[in-house]
């Protein structure tokens, strides 16, 4: 036993569960890759003041979750409590919206961090992938990103989830409904930080979960009364592309985002069967982001997928992934002559792509073909001195049981022929 563990909030992925959360980032980014959206990666923490700017100075996670550090120089740093601020801050470092080619498509694969308090499906340590397609308003990239994600999820074989669509008005129309929500909300029983959070960022009161102030928004304000003709033309062609594409979604006026930086469309993947924590994934349009950290005007929208509640969600419905084993040639040799030349074999299998393993450690026979079993190798090589002086090898079909001679010189090609 280490003396030393995983700090609270975190967990650490070994196999063979990591296979799983490879599978998942896997699955979710094939259909981005599939689309034209290129790999970006950013570092792990980037200014505060990104973070400040682009999430919101009001929200939660800037105020209460981000974990910040001050450098030797004096700088203030903050581990990146989400994706899209990076993304977007590296996008534009890189003029990668000048390249003439818009929109700019990226997706990304990583870990983020936040100080909450740890439970089921909410971790201070976890792993999302995201797309973000920046540059274009167009609700054609909006339904397209809703479809994508759709359709990762269902290369996984989930099913129970479920799509939420909501829009949340645009610079012109929603500074109106801010004002009739916030006189709304002025009148209820609340406490002192959302009465602030009334005067920051009212959205943020309508996400709040607590029963009693539940209770009091019954009668709030409906975005959707004050969306102006363009944003309501704007939701409807979303909603009716993405009726097109057979992807099933339920309207939610209700549905807001936490971060402040999100305009018109927006949307949530939620699953039914983890309880408390039921958003697996989530997104929207940003159309104003790139001139709250310096940018030009750059309309855009995205979605971050959670990996690890993506893995709850699988296991909520009993589905286990059909993963590919990661040994499929064991070599088992009995003797110091048989091992340096099983060594070679197993060498030139894996330079023919072949996954192939080796019995490390001078084991014994028995010993070794239980390490064999264990890796989950199709077939197993055994030789010793009698069998090096006949020039074969003896090969074994795990599942079959079936063992038989083959010569030495033609293993690789005899194993690759098996294996297809």
């Amino acid at each position: 036993m280490s003396t030393f563990q995983a700090p609270k909030g975190t967990y650490d992925l070994t196999p063979p569960r990591s296979a799983t959360f490879l599978a998942v980032r896997e699955a979710i980014a094939a259909p981005l890759r599939d689309s034209g959206y290129g790999y970006i990666e950013t570092p792990g923490f980037e200014n505060v003041e990104l973070f400040a700017r682009g999430v919101g100075e009001s929200t939660d996670i800037v105020t209460k979750e981000m974990y910040t550090l001050t450098t030797k120089g004096g700088s203030q740093l903050a581990l990146r409590p989400e994706g899209t601020a990076s993304v977007l801050r590296a996008a534009l470092e890189a003029n990668l919206h000048k390249a003439g080619n818009l929109p700019v498509k990226l997706w990304y694969s990583g870990s983020y961090y936040r100080y909450e308090r740890p439970q089921a499906g909410r971790y201070r340590h976890f792993s999302q992938v995201g797309a973000e397609a920046i540059g274009t308003e167009d609700p054609v990239l909006d339904a397209e990103l809703i479809i994508l994600a759709d359709q990762a999820y269902r290369s996984l074989g989930l099913r129970r989830f479920r799509i939420l669509l909501n829009s949340l008005g645009d610079k012109e129309c929603r500074p109106v409904y801010r004002e009739a929500l916030q006189t709304f909300l002025r009148d209820l029983d609340l406490d002192e930080e959302t009465r602030r959070r009334i005067e920051i960022n009212p959205l943020r009161v309508l996400d709040d979960k607590r029963a009693d102030v539940r209770k009091q928004l019954t009668d709030a304000p409906k975005l959707r009364d004050y969306l102006c003709d363009a944003c309501k033309a704007y939701h409807e062609e979303v909603r009716a592309l993405v009726t097109t594409a057979g992807v099933a979604f339920e309207d939610d006026e209700k549905l807001v985002r936490g971060l402040d930086y999100y305009t018109r469309t927006t949307f949530e993947f939620v699953h039914d069967g983890l309880g408390a924590q039921s958003a697996v994934g989530g997104g929207g349009r940003y159309d104003g982001l790139s001139e709250m950290i310096g940018g030009p005007e750059l309309p855009s929208v995205g979605w971050a997928l959670g990996v690890d509640r993506t893995v709850l969600a699988l296991e909520a419905e009993g589905i286990e992934l059909d993963l590919p084993s990661t040994t499929s040639v064991y070599a088992v040799p009995l003797g110091e002559e048989a091992r340096r030349v099983l060594f070679g074999v197993v060498t030139e299998l894996r330079r023919a792509g072949v996954a192939a393993d080796f019995a490390f450690g001078g084991r014994g026979l028995k010993g070794a073909m239980k390490s064999a079993n264990r890796s989950g190798a199709r077939y197993t090589l055994v030789a010793g001195e009698r069998d090096l002086a006949e020039g074969v090898v003896q090969l074994k079909d795990m599942e079959s049981g079936e063992q038989g001679p083959v010569a030495l010189a033609e293993v690789a090609a005899e194993l690759t022929k098996r294996l297809g």
